[in-house]
């Protein structure tokens, strides 16, 4: 069977342009039947071009058994063959080119570019030859992995498992293909926090090393593989420091990877091992040793960076410059104490290093960068002069939101910018190392904005262990090569390209939608940031439960789909896909369990509170086998240590849930608590005909043996899910309206539960405003107190100023989010209502006043400005609300808040003169703010984390639409869990 080739699903290449020839039907054979064509790299070419070309002729073997002959000359070739060069270094593909034989025009004198096309009789005594020509090296060895996706190879097949299909017959299209420069000059990734991949290296790669040559030859393989060119490499104390082993340098250049070093690694410096012996060497002429201070030892500090330039001279490098202190610590500065003094002494710092760098690499000391990370951002803000042709490296907050973006100025500056991004993070306010937790329509949202701002220079993303992130690795280099090939409407297309990829095209789409999902729930709470008492368990039909339904759901689905994948794609799909939604789910259910638990004991129950911390225990232990699976079983036991939630010196994630137990008694009683109350009854089950939805009321035990209870309504339209029944520990009872019969207009009723001698009675409150208002709303209907809309669903939008509002698929806690943009556009701070741009939303009022309302935000930030949107109701006037601008990096506050919510819930009001229809007004003031949901209170809307589900609307289908005629069937337990998954938590 013949490999067809899937260049369409290649990020960043293209069908050559109109005018080109077009390409031939034909294919190119590679191997069949046995046999392989040679592939060739001329004996003057770059040393990582022939070792991509090994590369290359590895791959062909792994898809067709066989492997091609690398040649480094042309005599004795096979009658067809793969002809690999460099333009400029390959004598072969210069003259094809000058030949008119190889077009290369768009690829001659760029960056990384290449071109692969069929060329007949290239050679005396060759038929028919493949030619992958680069414009430097790297292009080169890219234009090779593209060939190697082409026929089936994953860029994740070693560290991710993903099979290689066998096929007899290996070919690609003969069509023309050219890979352009990419959006990003620098694109890479920074190790970072890495004490699994440390421990997983010393057990199953080299014994002797914590991280050395032999683990960097397959991070190399995997960057260049993903189209990236730059590391910033391993730098804890649990880990060789990269320059320990001298490979490690010489590997890089021969791969053609540059390397880098992080914000307090200056001049490739690592001091968290480095400074030491150094300073042990160098004592100051008392005996003592030198501080890392520039302001007390700088002669001693300068001959340590110099060291090292001296040492990687030779090596394509990137140099950072600027300085903090050691081990990722504030900059020390014991002789400038004020703003100014320490600026003045940065300068200082950045001159003496740029003389190092001219007097001992020369003119090959570039990229130079230099990276306003945490306190040295203010340094920089007051004063600090950074040479023109440096690169200004931004850096996000850690949480995934750029802290300040270039001015115009910055924008023009010859060394350009670069960003520094996490998608994975150690420190405050919480960790997030553990899963791949990010949603790529965020790192979507951010990048482009980045990018928009003449942010392409460098790209580092720091992805921790590498492991665990493989998803938002692969997009993030994608963006970085091809920013313009994702847009607002489709990021969720690049899951499905990037799922079928590593498991057929076929599954695609079901994959994607299962990562959109488990994106979307780490939204609303990273799995890692879970705590107690974070979700509702009483309002909103169970906040909690809600949320734990859709985990539920979403492993069972995952589930599913696994058992249909053939057996060499399990541990594949275990790592990419199964494990983070079950570890996921499992983090969650059981902080969710002690919430009912700690719940259970506050209402006084008896049998529930043991239940409940049996489960939360249960939870846990299987979280540990599942990672324990990860661990020992998948691939062999391959990734031995690369998965703990727990490492010893990093803590990433919540770990056992404390809970209570009581002692069994032999009684029983009756105990109730309808939905809005964690205790007893007073709050009324509150129903209105516009959402129509239902209610639940928990019959429970406060002792520990069984009874018999039951249960009345009022009237004949309530409904009820269960009249009567036997219960140890809990039953959730629905109630819901028949709106059939229900008469138009308000209503009070009851529901009555009796057991045990005891009789309790919940209140009811039914607003019934008719089918035929229903049918003629217009909008969002004010219902049970509260208006709810997701941002997305707006009725009308307005352009102005130059500036807009669009729509991003999969950004936020629900569907999809709204964006102000340009990013670049002029904040409108004066006549707001006539000239920014506007969504509109209808909304219907059944009640008038001064209403509180909330504007759920994603929470960007800009330290050099402000984070401002308005409010308006109708022809009224703007209401400017201002978000957190600036990163403390401290707990507690606004910012950490905002960070581990996802979201800021920014405060402002509107005034009602009327009830009726209005239209609530969202304006932009600052551009690339991002909107997720709008709750305007209009009385007695209880607290809860996430927003209230969203209200009634005719026409937008996420809006809340009409439960069914009769509640729904009781299981006897929370309306979530159903009973197998319940026994597997219980381990029965």
């Amino acid at each position: 069977m013949a490999v067809a080739g899937v260049a369409p699903l290649l990020p960043g290449v293209m069908p050559t342009a109109a005018g080109d020839p077009a390409p031939a039907r034909a294919a190119f054979t590679l191997a069949h039947n046995g046999v392989a064509v040679d592939l060739f790299v001329d004996q003057a070419d770059d040393p990582a071009v022939s070792r991509a070309g090994d590369d290359l002729a590895a791959d062909v073997e792994r898809v067709s058994g066989v492997r091609p002959r690398l040649v480094r000359t042309t005599s004795g070739m096979s009658a067809r063959v793969v002809l690999i060069g460099t333009i400029g270094a390959s004598p072969l593909i210069d003259r094809l080119i000058a030949d008119g034989r190889l077009d290369a025009s768009g690829v001659t004198g760029r960056w990384e570019a290449s071109v692969t096309q069929v060329v007949d009789h290239p050679l005396p005594g060759v038929e028919r030859a493949l030619v992958i020509a680069g414009s430097d090296r790297r292009g080169t060895v890219y234009g090779i992995y593209d060939t190697s996706e082409r026929i089936g190879v994953s860029p994740w097949y070693w560290w991710a498992d993903v099979p290689v299909e066998h096929h007899d017959t290996v070919t690609v299209p003969t069509g023309t293909f050219k890979r352009h420069e990419p959006s990003v000059r620098y694109r890479g990734i920074f190790i970072n926090d890495e004490q699994n991949l440390t421990t997983w290296s010393n057990r199953t790669q080299e014994p002797d090393k914590n991280i050395g040559p032999e683990t960097y030859k397959r991070v190399f393989e995997l960057l260049l593989r993903l189209k990236a060119n730059y590391l910033w490499p391993a730098m804890h104390p649990y880990t060789d420091h990269f320059n320990k082993h001298s490979e490690n340098a010489e590997l890089a250049d021969t791969y053609g990877i540059v390397v880098g070093s992080s914000h307090p690694e200056a001049l490739l410096r690592n001091g968290v091992h480095e400074w030491a012996p150094w300073a042990e060497e160098h004592r100051n002429p008392d005996g003592t040793l030198p501080v890392y201070d520039y302001t007390v030892n700088p002669e001693v500090i300068a001959d340590y960076w110099r060291a090292r330039a001296r040492q990687n001279a030779a090596f394509e490098s990137s140099w950072t410059i600027g300085m903090r202190g050691l081990h990722d610590s504030a900059l020390e500065t014991r002789y400038a104490t004020t703003l100014p003094e320490k600026v003045a002494v940065m300068n200082r710092i950045i001159s003496d290093q740029r003389r190092i760098l001219s007097e001992e690499v020369g003119a090959n000391a570039t990229p130079q960068i230099f990276i306003p990370y945490k306190e040295v951002l203010e340094l920089y803000n007051n004063g600090v002069q950074v040479p023109d042709d440096v690169t200004l490296i931004w850096p996000d907050d850690n949480h995934g939101n750029m802290r300040q973006l270039p001015d115009d100025a910055e924008r023009r500056r010859a060394g350009g910018n670069g960003i520094y991004y996490h998608i994975s993070y150690w420190g405050r306010p919480k960790s997030y190392l553990w899963l791949d937790t990010t949603q790529l329509a965020k790192i979507w949202q951010e990048l482009r904005r980045a990018y928009d701002h003449s942010v392409d220079r460098m790209w580092i993303i720091n992805v921790g262990d590498i492991k665990s992130q493989e998803t938002g690795l692969s997009f993030c280099m994608d963006m970085a090569w091809d920013v313009n090939r994702w847009g607002p409407d489709d990021v969720d297309e690049f899951l499905v390209e990037w799922a079928g990829r590593q498991f057929g095209r076929r599954h695609g789409r079901d994959i994607a939608a299962i990562r959109t999902e488990y994106y979307r729930l780490a939204a609303e709470r990273r799995p890692e940031f879970i705590d107690r008492g974070t979700f509702s368990l009483v309002h909103h039909g169970d906040e909690a439960g809600r949320r734990m339904a859709a985990h539920r759901a979403l492993l069972e689905r995952t589930e599913a789909l696994g058992r249909t994948l053939p057996p060499a794609y399990q541990d594949a799909f275990y790592e990419l896909v199964q494990y983070p939604v079950h570890g996921a789910y499992l983090m969650n259910l059981k902080f969710h369990w002690a919430d009912r638990n700690a719940l259970a004991v506050r209402q006084g129950r008896g049998a529930g509170v043991n239940r409940y911390a049996d489960l939360a225990d249960a939870a846990h232990a299987e979280e540990a086998a599942i990672t324990q699976r990860y661990n020992t079983e998948i691939a062999g036991g391959k990734w031995n240590g690369i998965v703990n939630p727990y490492p010893s010196q990093i803590p990433k994630a919540p770990g056992r849930p404390q809970v209570v137990r009581v002692t069994a008694q032999e009684t029983s009683g009756l105990g109730v608590a309808a939905e809005g109350n964690e205790v007893g009854v007073e709050r009324p089950l509150a129903f209105s005909s516009y959402p129509r939805d239902r209610r639940f009321v928990d019959v429970f035990n406060t002792g520990f043996l069984p009874f018999e209870w039951s249960a009345s309504a009022s009237h004949p339209w309530v409904r009820l899910s269960s009249t009567s029944g036997t219960v140890t520990d809990q039953t959730r009872v629905w109630v819901a309206i028949d709106w059939k019969r229900v008469p138009e207009g308000r209503h009070d009723g009851t529901v009555t539960f009796t057991g045990v001698g005891q009789t309790v009675s919940v209140p009811l409150r039914v607003v019934n405003d008719g089918e035929r208002a229903r049918n003629r709303s217009r909008g969002h209907v004010e219902a049970n107190g509260y208006v709810s809309i997701d941002a997305a669903h707006f009725d009308g939008r307005v352009a102005r100023s130059g500036a807009d509002w669009r729509t991003v698929r999969g950004l936020g806690r629900r569907g999809a989010a709204v964006e102000a943009v340009p990013s670049t556009a002029t904040p409108i701070t004066t006549d707001v209502t006539t000239r920014a741009p506007e969504l509109r939303y209808r909304v219907r009022f059944t009640s008038a006043g001064t209403f509180p309302v909330r504007v759920f935000r994603l929470p960007s930030l800009d330290e050099r400005g402000s984070r401002r949107v308005a409010i308006a109701l109708d022809d009224g006037p703007a209401t400017i609300l201002t978000g957190q601008a600036i990163a403390t990096g401290n707990r507690g506050d606004a910012w950490a808040r905002n960070v581990e919510d996802g979201i800021e819930k920014m405060a402002g009001s509107v005034v009602v003169t009327e009830p009726g229809d209005h239209v609530l007004r969202l304006l932009m003031v600052d551009p690339g703010m991002a909107v997720d949901q709008i709750v305007v209170d209009t009385g007695g809307l209880p607290a809860s984390y996430l927003a209230p589900p969203e209200s009634y609307h005719p026409t937008h289908p996420g809006a809340h639409t009409a439960a069914p005629d009769t509640a729904a069937p009781d299981s006897g337990a929370p309306d979530w869990e159903v009973p197998d998954r319940q026994a597997a938590a219980e381990g029965r």
